[in-house]
């Protein structure tokens, strides 16, 4: 039987580095920290309906953004209101589920009783509720998480079915992530996040969500790195994550009656190895985990736990295995593999090794694998180049498909929408960089503008799911917009993972430059006519480029980007300092150090010389928001045009849709003066 439910939700991945698709509009944001040099904020407004202005939010604060014509906004509209729904959690004994979707202004938890059925809404707050999961035996309640104004301190809540009551099950403050249920009892571990003066420390905690008072600590551990994630067959043993980087993790089991720990994947070999997750087999006598050892990318394998030998399923794959889940009764495994950025479904049957693909489902990008109770139907999320996030549910002994969601694509003519190329070019140094190039329809004749957006992570990849907002820019304005997979991007092995660690992120700069190159090279590009953009790490890419080949671009939009990383390290929260210090270097090592301030953006402002656009939210506990304030400060400073938007309820993206529009218009004027004119 499947024995835990690992909620699906961005919150999970608190402790791993940002692995995000950002198109051009989707906005991060910063968190509050000390400050010693925060510039005057001015909010140029409010902007009244009737005098032809779109009104801010009271919530936004604004720097020499000019006044957003209602005209404008009316233009963008049809851009602005599509929607996405995900997978959150089946019904026990229904065939009905939870999904995750945005009807009013943020994301909230609705019922589904049927394919193609009507969305009932569960949870109604002003924040977003996710990660849904269903008590596992009768559906008496679901167990939910929500933050408060993007400051990732998660909350875990009770909705009771019956009575409609929602109960908090936390303390209220802590941060509390990566739960997973007991399909067996409805036991949940999580993992709580203590601060102490000298660090964070990771509790992992056992709770009766039906009985919270019970709540009992477990284990007590150094740093952010730790994460539930699966509970063996008898409920007596958890499985744990030590994540250090993309490049290095561990497995521990941990006794849930004493806390006792036993490692079970080694330390200290030459090479270093990642273990995405863990399960426990159906006799709980080995695991199934995905890894790097021996291999350049993500194998599937079953790990026995007494003699440790490994059994490897899918060798023959040169592809990362980026997700999987086993069925109920043990017998079928279900796994994704990332082949050039679109998703490959399998379902493999464990005892004859057969391995079958879902190909009907299309090209795109899945997330999430949720099997149903007596493991005859698999549940996806699905995103394609034409089609919103919507959820699907696959019959494994036929592999047909059922669709249970069609999202609202707002305006958008989806069969016209722009279908990505996949493009290579070649850095300096000989290595192939790989990206995905979106062009306007063909109406739009002569070399067109180019919007190239850089992924954040830095460990993330850019992919070809549904654009949303930025199919504006391609289909109205008619620019062509490149998603690069620089060096240090996830999908083309460990090795290429690895390039731009610590001092090497001097040639992932370049890889910028080998792209503008390139462009130049395209007679359909205009080399002339460049914006970068990027949100958290490719907010610092953006910055970089901005400063290192100002010549080249026209402007440049920073979201939530590093402007100094050493600063960065130093004033992001605590549990995350030492999981990022495995990627960027140890900003207290001398060498490190002056190599971080010797290229910090905000210490070369000097050389930005075209107009820059800085976005952030207040509360963003990954990104300090003091980053994105110095740097537009320093630019102002320098004569340059700088707008600046910051957002008092947002945190590490905009989840509220009502500053998603503003800084929608906001980015389309500044794309229409800086790039287009």
């Amino acid at each position: 039987m499947q024995r835990s439910h690992r909620s699906f939700s961005c919150a999970a991945w608190f402790s791993r580095p940002l692995v995000l698709l950002l198109p051009l509009v989707l906005l991060l944001s910063l968190m509050l920290t000390n400050c010693t040099t925060a510039p005057r904020l001015i909010n140029n407004g409010p902007f009244a309906n009737d005098s032809g202005f779109v009104a801010p939010g009271e919530n936004l604060e604004l720097m020499e953004i000019p006044p957003i014509p209602l005209a404008l906004s009316k233009e963008v509209k049809a851009y602005t209101e599509s929607r996405s729904a995900v997978i959150s959690s089946w019904h026990p004994t229904k065939r009905e589920m939870l999904i995750t979707t945005r009807l009013n202004d943020v994301a909230q938890v609705y019922r589904v009783a049927r394919p193609g059925g009507m969305r009932h809404e569960m949870t109604a707050f002003a924040e977003p509720a996710t990660g849904a999961v269903f008590e596992p035996k009768h559906g008496n309640y679901f167990v939910f998480q929500m933050d408060k104004g993007g400051n990732e301190n998660f909350q875990f809540y009770r909705f009771d079915m019956a009575s409609k009551a929602v109960v908090l099950l936390t303390d209220g403050s802590s941060r509390h992530t990566d739960r997973v249920t007991s399909i067996n009892s409805g036991l949940i571990a999580y993992a709580k996040i203590r601060r102490t003066p000298t660090g964070a420390f990771t509790e992992i905690h056992i709770m009766d969500p039906a009985n919270p008072a019970g709540d009992r600590k477990i284990a007590d551990l150094p740093g952010g790195g730790f994460s539930p994630q699966n509970w063996s067959p008898d409920d007596t043993q958890l499985l744990v994550q030590e994540f250090i980087s993309q490049n290095e993790s561990y497995l521990w089991v941990f006794n849930v009656a004493t806390g006792a720990q036993k490692l079970i994947t080694p330390k200290g070999g030459a090479d270093k190895v990642y273990y995405g997750g863990a399960e426990f087999d159906h006799d709980g006598k080995s695991i199934f985990t995905s890894t790097d050892k021996d291999n350049e990318f993500q194998r599937l394998v079953r790990i026995e736990l007494d003699s440790g030998i490994h059994t490897y399923f899918t060798s023959a794959i040169h592809w990362d295995v980026e997700n999987y889940a086993l069925s109920p009764d043990g017998n079928t495994m279900a796994f994704t593999t990332n082949e050039d950025g679109i998703s490959v479904l399998h379902v493999m049957e464990l005892a004859s090794g057969i391995r079958r693909k879902v190909p009907s489902l299309g090209n795109g990008v899945i997330m999430g694998l949720e099997w149903r109770g007596d493991s005859s139907e698999l549940a996806v999320s699905l995103s394609s180049a034409r089609s919103p996030t919507d959820v699907f549910s696959v019959a494994i002994a036929t592999l047909s498909v059922t669709r249970w969601t069609r999202s609202e694509a707002g305006g958008i003519d989806l069969d016209n929408t722009s279908e990505p190329e996949l493009v290579h070019w070649k850095a300096d140094d000989g290595l192939t960089i790989s990206g995905f190039l979106y062009a306007p329809p063909p109406e739009f004749k002569g070399p067109r503008p180019v919007i190239i957006n850089i992924h954040g992570g830095p460990e993330g990849q850019s992919r070809p799911s549904f654009l949303g907002r930025t199919n504006y820019f391609i289909s109205e304005l008619g620019a062509a917009v490149i998603f690069p997979n620089i060096r240090g991007s996830t999908g083309y092995g460990k090795t290429f993972l690895a390039r731009d660690n610590g001092l090497l992120r001097e040639a992932a700069y370049a890889d910028i430059e080998a792209l503008l190159k390139w462009i130049a090279t395209r007679p359909e590009l205009d080399k002339n006519r460049v914006m970068v953009t990027g949100g958290s790490y490719g907010g610092h890419m953006t910055l970089v480029v901005a400063y290192r080949y100002a010549d080249k671009i026209r402007c440049a939009l920073d979201v939530v980007g590093m402007s100094n990383l050493r600063t960065f390290l130093e004033n992001t929260e605590s549990y995350r300092r030492d999981l990022r210090r495995a990627e960027y270097g140890d900003e207290r090592d001398p060498k490190i150090r002056d190599w971080m301030d010797r290229t910090a953006p905000v210490n070369n402002a000097a050389k930005i010389t075209k107009p820059l656009f800085v976005v952030q939210g207040a509360n963003d506990p990954r990104v300090p928001k003091t980053e994105a304030m110095q740097i537009s400060e320093t630019v102002r400073n320098h004569n340059v045009p700088s707008w600046f938007l910051m957002a008092n309820d947002e945190g590490h993206g905009f989840a509220k849709k009502k500053n998603q529009d503003f800084q929608m218009f906001a980015t389309v004027m500044f794309v229409k003066k800086y790039l287009l004119n």
